[in-house]
């Protein structure tokens, strides 16, 4: 089944320890889209200036992205972003944001988009999700993520849009500023009576915590060697979790679980490259082997205790 995904198309210049790239792809639906399109179609409904490279549009049609939805606006600059990660990548640094095009970003589905199955929020602007909420038809399953800032300044349109999603994704950080608690088990119970029948917390190199009703499921990061580039991971986490459940034939729990490695495993293979380059270079082969790996590192139901 298809996906929409409304959210940013955007340039980035990163900079690490060890190296650093110029105005590269990037974007949350970029991201999110490339991650998703290694198991369903994707629709992306986006906006791009005058400045946004045809040779990146292309990119993400050869991907099997739908870009009908992302609109080029002529005389304006694509949204742009620069950050700086520190040796260890446990702290960013934003050195610019520029929205440009972005700052009158107003999403419109068309017919088509507006049947889509599953709809994916990305981090937009919490009364922009609420416009693409009132265009859907009937969608199986809505999940969305969002940012300490729309917390901050937009906290009443975002209890809105948590009262009409399936799923919330955010990190600790987040869960902390939205409830006030510390404890992210405490602060998830307090989050789900908010609205969104289930939520995941990030949790960076810690992996991700998914909470449903009376359900817990907790999972470690895949244990990346070689990090070079941690921008877009939590977008490729979302696309390769939303891809998942778009071919499943049911949604619980159990089918969010399995989501939820996908993602963890999506997000682990763009971690080890600039921009987009290693979602694009990834072969099926690769996702199941390292999904078979991953499985083998968590494992533990064969354990056996024996009472002293």
């Amino acid at each position: 089944m298809s996906i929409v995904a409304v959210g940013s198309v955007a340039y980035d210049s990163i900079r690490t320890a060890s190296d650093s790239r110029e105005r590269i792809l990037g974007g949350s639906a970029t991201y999110f889209s490339i991650a998703a399109s290694r198991f369903t179609d994707v629709r992306v409904v986006a906006v791009i200036g005058e400045d946004f490279r045809q040779s990146d549009v292309q990119l993400m049609q050869t991907c099997g992205v739908d870009t009908d939805g992302i609109e080029r606006v002529m005389g304006k600059k694509t949204f742009f972003w620069s950050g700086e990660y520190s040796a260890d990548f446990t702290e960013r640094t934003t050195l610019a944001t520029e929205l440009n095009v972005f700052e009158d970003f107003q999403p419109k589905l068309s017919d088509l988009y507006r049947k889509s199955p599953f709809i994916f929020l990305a981090n937009i602007q919490p009364k922009l999700q609420l416009q693409v909420l009132d265009q859907v038809e009937n969608p199986e399953f809505v999940a969305c993520d969002t940012m300490n800032l729309w917390i901050n300044t937009a906290l009443e349109d975002l209890k809105q849009v948590m009262k009409r999603v399936d799923l919330l994704t955010i990190n600790d950080e987040e869960a902390y500023l939205l409830t006030g608690i510390r404890n992210i088990h405490s602060a998830a119970e307090k989050i789900l009576a908010m609205g969104p029948k289930y939520l995941i917390i990030k949790r960076g190199e810690f992996g991700c915590a998914l909470y449903g009703p009376e359900r817990t499921f907790l999972l470690p990061a895949y244990p990346v060697k070689n990090v070079v580039d941690p921008t877009g991971a939590g977008d490729s986490f979302a696309g390769g979790m939303m891809g998942y459940l778009a071919k499943a034939d049911t949604i619980g729990f159990r089918e969010l679980k399995r989501a939820a490695v996908t993602g963890t495993v999506l997000a682990g293979f763009t971690v080890e490259d600039f921009s987009v380059d290693r979602l694009v270079s990834l072969g099926w082969e690769e996702i199941r082997a390292r999904r078979d790996e991953f499985s083998e590192i968590t494992r533990w139901g064969d354990l056996e205790l024996s009472k002293p």
